[in-house]
């Protein structure tokens, strides 16, 4: 009705108005631009209707404005509204010539008690319930009824029941203006809207790590604009570090939680500006310092500036800062969240150290700390990032299913669905590896389910993109395709960036297996581009340069895609990536030798690679592939001459493997690619 409203009386104003854009305002016509270069004249006219509220006048008057004015030019205009709607109609009573006339009307019937309760309920960003209106003025129940039956406040109640209020953006506006005008009622008005919902998140804050998360969640995603506002306070228009302390730290983990990651490293870097790192333990301003620290490496671990802090010398030193504080002696402060979190500085590090941590024996320390000093939830956290770790690291699983085991006792206690999704996703990727793939999905379907259920958007777009390569290592590719456009639309509609490498990565492995080279180079391209941009975890590098070397041999690489192979296990080796990756790995080496014409190489690479997959079976996709390299291999040498290529990779370990092929990584790369192309690459030979 609205928009209908403003078509008509923008109608008397130019006979052949079109909100399409075809004919929006002053100067329409052919050759004109001012109609439909806007491109959005009916959007740009939805917008306004929505920011008038729907309000007959208010839109009689914007339609006025096209004899000046394209509906795009008044929708940019209206945050000066008062000024902007006016009406030069002499036919008119007085109070309908401009908008704020008619609202000065309005303000001029109320009493002082409702003029105060507006001028306080402008300081509210959004909207507020009762509790939050009683805060600022304690009789606001029988008020704030008054201001509804005037139709100046909107009440509507939730989906739970509870009625909720705001106001209509053109009363709030003005409101504001009106509080304005006594400035001691509206400082006490901000101070209270600050305390309220200060007090708000802080008791949200452990709930949203309880079975009870679910409501609390809901409260915190209803009041986002307030609390933003009151982080705004504290933090910009009324600098106070300690008040907007107490706020970040009462955010931190649902900012992690519902992906308003990239907002929470705003505040939180913000708030670190605010003051100075005591150099002195014993201040009491020691430990939140450090704590909101740590939030905000946290809240940046996953972010694509990670390798930008790399190389701030600032910020490594601040790095090693922070872990010496929670980890040189942990103790209770390392044993709650953010302290917590300690052993991920390591990320920031690594590549700077001179000797590079073990971040496992830094999750095993943090690990005992909590034991010590924490509860469930900091156990099972801490429990659940070793286990994950553990998964992508070298030697057998059966540390893993004794730590799964506690997990899941830990998860199922504490109710949280976020650690209960984390739980059943690091028990999937273990069965997974495993070839259990039935366990495998049923783990991810059940991750799936409690993250949505909770609302852990980053994390959906990954579990959707898992099972997806279940059905590609299961030999279903129609499946796993359509289970990867699953996942990239999830992760477009959540903005989840995080996702993105490992889409491309496996829409890559897809392609290959199809036989779409050129599909596949450029989803690897892709997936290279991404983690360069990024801080991706160092056994996820290397299985990209290793995909990466695949996609050239099957392309023709021959010398050069060894070579390339060669690096992806070199990484896959320093990082001691899980067996799997470097059996992965293993195996494209093998592949690049096979496709370089080098069949007694890639038979013994080959056989060694099967000696360190023990309880890890090779997927579909890698079966049919290790059969075509055996069968080139058989083909050239014979079968006496294969199983001695066979019985040389026997027990050689991955550096053993290595050292077979060093000569492709150390000849030139212009010897390599001409010996390539005569079928005799110079380093390995097949004799």
């Amino acid at each position: 009705p609205a928009h209908r409203l403003f078509v008509e009386r923008a109608r008397a104003v130019h006979p052949s108005f079109d909100s399409t854009g075809s004919d929006s305002g002053p100067g329409s016509g052919p050759g004109s631009d001012s109609g439909s270069a806007d491109g959005d004249g009916s959007a740009a006219v939805d917008e306004i209707c929505r920011r008038l509220d729907g309000l007959p006048l208010a839109i009689e008057l914007a339609a006025a404005r096209l004899r000046l004015l394209t509906p795009r030019q008044i929708a940019d205009r209206l945050d000066d509204r008062f000024r902007l709607l006016t009406s030069g109609s002499r036919t008119v009573l007085p109070r309908q010539q401009t908008l704020r006339a008619v609202v000065d009307w309005s303000w001029d019937l109320l009493d002082q008690d409702e003029r105060t309760l507006l001028r306080q309920v402008s300081v509210f960003a959004g909207g507020w319930d009762l509790a939050a209106a009683e805060a600022l003025s304690p009789r606001a129940a029988d008020t704030l009824g008054a201001l509804v039956d005037k139709s100046l406040v909107v009440a509507a109640p939730t989906e739970g029941g509870e009625m909720r209020y705001r106001l209509l953006e053109t009363i709030h506006e003005y409101a504001g203006e009106r509080a304005a005008e006594t400035p001691a009622l509206r400082a006490a008005a901000e101070a209270a809207h600050t305390a309220h919902f200060t007090s708000l998140a802080e008791t949200a804050e452990p709930e949203l790590r309880s079975g009870e998360q679910l409501p609390w969640i809901d409260r915190l995603e209803r009041d986002l604009d307030n609390i933003r506002a009151a982080l705004h306070r504290t933090l910009v228009t009324a600098p106070d570090e300690a008040a907007a302390l107490r706020l970040v730290f009462a955010m931190g983990w649902f900012w992690w939680l519902r992906n308003h990651r990239s907002e929470g490293l705003a505040w939180t870097e913000r708030a670190a500006a605010l003051g100075e790192d005591p150099d002195d333990p014993a201040d009491p301003r020691h430990w939140p310092r450090m704590h909101l620290r740590m939030l905000y490496f946290f809240l940046a671990i996953e972010s694509h500036t990670v390798s930008e802090f790399r190389d701030d010398p600032g910020t490594l030193a601040l790095v090693r800062r922070v872990r010496s504080a929670f980890g040189d002696e942990p103790g209770p402060e390392a044993a709650r969240f953010p302290g917590l979190l300690w052993p991920f500085t390591e990320a920031f590090n690594e590549i700077h150290a001179e000797e590079p941590v073990d971040l496992r024996d830094l999750l095993d320390t943090a690990l005992a700390n909590c034991r010590r000093h924490g509860g469930d939830w900091e156990v099972g956290v801490t429990l659940m990032f070793r286990t994950h770790m553990v998964v992508d690291m070298p030697g057998d699983q059966a540390d893993v299913d004794e730590d799964l085991a506690e997990l899941r006792a830990l998860a199922r206690r504490v109710g949280d669905r976020w650690m209960g999704a984390q739980t059943a996703s690091a028990a999937a990727e273990s069965s997974m590896m495993r070839g259990r793939y039935e366990e495998a999905r049923a783990d991810y379907e059940e991750a799936l389910r409690l993250a949505r259920e909770v609302g852990a958007h980053a994390e959906s777009p990954f579990l959707l993109a898992r099972l997806a390569e279940i059905a590609y290592r299961s030999g279903d590719m129609e499946t796993a395709g359509e289970g990867l456009a699953e996942a990239t639309a999830e992760a477009e509609r959540h903005h989840v960036r995080d996702a993105r490498p490992f889409v491309s990565f496996l829409g890559a492995a897809i392609a290959l297996h199809r036989g779409e080279i050129e599909e596949a180079r450029l989803h690897a391209e892709e997936a290279g581009r991404l983690i360069e941009a990024g801080g991706p975890p160092p056994h996820f590098t290397a299985a990209v340069i290793g995909l990466a070397a695949r996609v050239e041999a099957y392309g023709g690489g021959g010398a050069a895609a060894v070579a390339s192979a060669a690096a992806a296990l070199r990484a896959a080796r320093d990082a001691r990536c899980a067996d799997l990756i470097a059996a992965t790995l293993g195996q494209g080496l093998a592949v690049a030798l096979s496709l370089a014409d080098e069949p007694a190489p890639a038979g013994t690479v080959l056989a060694a690679v099967d000696s360190w997959r023990r309880e890890l079976p090779r997927s579909v996709p890698e079966r049919v592939e290790a059969e075509a390299v055996t069968a080139r291999s058989l083909a050239a040498l014979g079968a006496p001459g294969l199983a001695a290529a066979r019985t040389a990779g026997e027990g050689l370990d991955l550096d053993g493997v290595l050292s077979l092929v060093k000569d492709y990584a150390e000849a030139p790369s212009g010897d390599r690619a001409e010996d390539s192309s005569n079928g005799s690459p110079d380093g390995v030979r097949s004799s």
